[in-house]
C-alpha cells in the first residue's frame, strides 16, 4: 500500500510488521518518533503479544534487548549519537553473545561540541563492535532493511544496525509501499532462536575467556561476518521475489559500466550524488556511483568488482577519523588489490552541513582532472580555521576553539547582512 508518511513512521510500521515480541528503548533525537510511534501502536494493541518497556537509559535499553534476546524474544530497539556511545559497552556484549537484536540508528552527529544534525560519526564509531551494519539511501529502502534485518539477525545469531540519516529520511515525508502482513509473514519465519536462555536446561553466557581461547572467539565472530557477506545478497533475492522491490544488497552501482570516475558513498547522500552525475552524464562525462549498503560486513570482492575498470575513485563520506582522514576510504582502498587508480578523500557533511550539486559539480570535475589533493574537506572555511590557529599562535588562554568559531561566524554573517 503506497503512503505519504514521514520516514521515522514508515519504519515503525515495518518493524511492527515484523512481530516483534520486546520493544526496549530511550528516546533521543533524531530516533523519538520511530519509538513513539512504535509504543502508541503497542498501546493500541495493534502489535500483538507485544512488551513495550520503558527503561531509564541507553545502556539500560540494549541491557533489556541483551536479557529479552538471550530468552528467545524477538527483540528491537533504536538510538542516536551520544545515546549509542552511552550503551557501547552494552553494544558490545550484544554481539559477543551472539544475540539477534535488530536496532535502528538515526545517524547524528557525536560531541563535544554538542550537535543534533545528522553525519555518519555514531554508528561508525562502532565499525569494530561485532555488529552488522547496512546504510538506508531512502525511507524505502530503510522500511525493507527492517524487515531484512530481522531475518539476517536471526539466521546468524547476530545482531544488526539499520542507519538512516536522521532528520534526512528520519523526519522527511515520502511515498513509502507499506507490505501487507501476508508478504512480510512469507519473507520473515517466526523466531525460531539459535540459541536461548531455558529454566528446564540453564547455562552460563558471557563466560569469561582467557589467552587460550579469546582469539578464537573472535575469529568466530568474524567468521559469521563472512557469512553475512553470501546471505546478505541471497535475502536481497529472496526480498525481490516477495516483494517485487530490489532493495538491500551489498552494493548499489549506478551508471558505473563505464565510468571512468566512480563516487563512492553511503546513506542519503546517494541521491544528491546520482541527481549530479545524471547532470554531468548528460554533458558527456564518464562518471558513476557505488552506493555502500553493507558497511559491516565490507563487501571488498564486491567494491572491487565496480570500480576495476575505473580511472579514479573518490570516496565521499560524512564522517573521519581524526589524526589520519578517512574511514570508508581505507576500506576501499583495502579493496585496490592489484589495481592501480587514483583514490581521493572528500569529508563533506559533518554535523549536517548541507552538500549541494553545485560544490558535487566543482569536486568531481577536479576529480576528473586529477586536480584533487588526497584528503578534501568540502566547503571548509579556511578563513575561520586560519583566525582561531592564529589566535592559540599568538595567545596561550585562546579559551575553547568550538566557541571562539562561533562568535567569528556569527560576526561574519553580522557584517555581510
Amino acid at each position: 500500500m503506497l503512503k505519504q508518511m514521514e520516514g521515522s513512521h514508515a519504519v515503525a510500521q515495518a518493524v511492527a510488521l515484523c512481530r516483534p515480541e520486546i520493544i526496549c528503548a530511550y528516546p533521543i533525537s533524531p530516533q523519538t518518533h520511530i519509538v513513539e510511534g512504535i509504543g502508541e501502536m503497542v498501546k493500541a494493541g495493534e502489535i500483538v503479544n507485544c512488551e513495550f518497556i520503558n527503561v531509564e537509559s541507553e545502556f539500560a535499553a540494549m541491557s533489556v534487548a541483551i536479557g529479552s534476546s538471550a530468552t528467545g524474544a524477538r527483540t528491537y530497539t533504536a538510538t542516536a549519537s551520544q545515546g549509542l556511545l552511552f550503551m557501547v559497552e552494552a553494544v558490545y556484549n550484544a554481539s559477543g553473545l551472539g544475540l539477534p537484536i535488530v536496532m535502528t540508528v538515526a545517524n547524528r552527529a557525536i560531541g563535544a561540541p554538542i550537535n543534533i544534525w545528522n553525519d555518519h560519526s555514531d554508528s561508525i564509531s562502532q565499525r569494530d563492535s561485532g555488529w552488522i551494519q547496512l546504510f538506508a539511501e531512502t525511507n524505502q529502502e530503510a522500511l525493507d532493511l527492517h524487515i531484512q534485518a530481522f531475518k539476517l539477525a536471526e539466521e546468524l545469531s547476530l545482531p544488526v544496525m539499520i542507519c538512516m540519516d536522521g532528520f534526512i529520511l528520519t523526519h522527511a515525508y515520502e511515498r513509502v509501499d507499506i507490505p501487507t502482513q501476508e508478504q512480510v509473514d512469507a519473507f520473515l519465519p517466526p523466531y525460531e532462536p539459535r540459541q536461548v536462555l531455558d529454566t528446564h536446561a540453564p547455562v552460563s553466557i558471557g563466560a569469561m575467556v582467557g589467552p587460550e581461547a579469546f582469539t578464537e572467539v573472535r575469529y568466530l565472530a568474524h567468521e559469521k561476518q563472512m557469512q553475512a557477506l553470501e546471505l546478505i545478497p541471497k535475502m536481497a533475492e529472496e526480498f525481490m521475489a516477495i516483494f517485487g522491490r530490489d532493495s538491500g544488497g551489498l552494493v548499489r552501482p549506478y551508471r558505473t559500466e563505464d565510468a571512468e570516475t566512480i563516487v563512492i558513498a553511503m546513506g542519503s547522500l546517494l541521491g544528491t550524488i546520482k541527481d549530479t552525475v545524471d547532470e554531468m552524464r548528460d554533458a558527456g562525462v564518464k562518471i558513476g556511483v557505488l552506493g555502500i549498503t553493507s558497511f559491516r560486513p565490507f563487501p571488498l570482492d564486491a567494491v572491487r568488482q565496480a570500480i576495476k575498470h575505473a580511472k579514479r575513485v573518490v570516496v565521499l563520506e560524512k564522517t573521519f577519523a581524526v589524526g589520519i582522514g578517512g574511514i570508508l576510504a581505507t576500506d576501499v582502498r583495502t579493496a585496490f588489490f592489484g589495481i592501480q587508480m587514483n583514490a581521493y578523500t572528500v569529508i563533506a557533511g559533518l554535523g549536517g552541513r548541507p552538500i549541494t550539486k553545485t560544490a558535487l559539480h566543482e569536486l568531481f570535475e577536479k576529480a576528473g582532472r586529477d586536480d584533487l589533493i588526497p584528503l578534501t574537506f568540502l566547503d571548509l572555511d579556511w578563513n575561520v580555521v586560519n583566525k582561531q590557529l592564529a589566535r592559540e599562535r599568538q595567545k596561550r588562554r585562546s579559551g575553547p576553539a568550538a566557541e571562539n568559531i562561533l562568535r567569528d561566524v556569527s560576526s561574519t554573517a553580522a557584517h555581510i547582512s
